[in-house]
């Protein structure tokens, strides 16, 4: 059995509550001495001091008490054998104000990985677990299942390889990975006087998992080319309807322009036709004339000659 011997906390008298923590880990069996130092300005006599574990009053045959000047001193020695002994040990220094220290003994805490551990389907990862300075005398590893821890099954040789380098370490190789496989998983560590667990998730991802951006982006390329030629085709098919428009329009004024100048043409036709009969008319007065009064005729145009 080891032996812890002086553990050592110091107080001082303040004038508010003060707590003060050591923390202690033990794998195995040990003898342990755990001592606190009180220094007050106070009458030393009427301090009372107490021992607890966690909420449990301990004998006081068990733990000394001496006094030196304005310092009061002391010790509790007990031996650890078992589980049941690890936890919280509490010595009170009871005055106007309650002065607390304590001493948190358990197990070595175990090391992995904190960040997610992610691979992808069909390779194989290999799970750490360590513990520093420290050996457990047996390894177990557990996977969650839901709110259910599961031994996992080592006796699958194809799927699960546990093995260690060193005794301070294990290693769960999983093979042929598949996204069901992924989750969380727990290594336990045994000592003699307790276990110790640590957690490591695992995140399994299949190949298209990477792509899955790159084919998003293509997705926005595609429909942004897709609205581009729509608004080009809505623009095209605009600046094609006002020309039809005019063309409408210059055929409709041509005709116009026709049909006006059929009934401008009409009235000229009349005219002309007027001036024909007239002049008719008066060629035949003139010959008319010339038959009655031939002689008359000749006279008038000699004398005008």
């Amino acid at each position: 059995i080891d032996t812890f011997s002086f553990l050592f906390l110091q107080m001082k008298d303040v004038s508010s509550g003060m707590l003060v923590e050591k923390n202690i880990t033990l794998e195995k069996p040990s003898n342990m001495e755990l001592t606190c130092q009180f220094i007050t300005s106070g009458d030393l006599n009427s301090i009372n001091i107490t021992w607890r574990k966690g909420d449990e009053l301990l004998e006081n045959n068990n733990y000394l008490i001496n006094a030196s000047g304005n310092t009061l001193y002391t010790q509790y020695t007990f031996t650890i054998i078992n589980s049941k002994q690890m936890g919280s040990y509490s010595c009170f220094f009871e005055e106007e104000k309650e002065q607390k220290g304590t001493f948190n003994i358990k197990v070595p805490e175990l090391h992995g990985k904190h960040k997610p551990l992610i691979t992808y389907v069909g390779d194989s990862t290999v799970l750490v677990c360590k513990c520093e300075h420290c050996f457990p005398t047996n390894w177990t590893w557990y996977r969650s299942n839901g709110s259910v821890q599961v031994p996992v099954d080592v006796h699958m040789n194809d799927k699960y390889v546990i093995n260690g380098k060193h005794a301070n370490e294990t290693r769960l190789k999983i093979m042929h990975l598949s996204e069901e496989d992924g989750g969380s998983y727990w290594c336990h560590a045994i000592f003699q006087l307790g276990e110790s667990e640590e957690h490591i998730e695992l995140v399994v991802l299949s190949f298209l998992v990477p792509l899955k951006p790159f084919l998003a982006i293509i997705a926005e390329v595609i429909l942004l080319v897709a609205f581009i030629l729509l608004c080009e085709m809505y623009t095209q098919k605009k600046k094609k309807h006002p020309e039809e428009g005019k063309e409408f329009e210059q055929i409709e004024q041509l005709k116009s322009d026709d049909s006006n100048g059929i009934e401008n043409n009409a009235p000229r036709h009349r005219k002309i036709v007027s001036y024909f009969q007239m002049i008719t008319e008066l060629q035949g007065k003139i010959q008319y004339t010339q038959a009655i009064n031939p002689v008359s005729f000749e006279f008038q145009n000699r004398h005008s000659n």
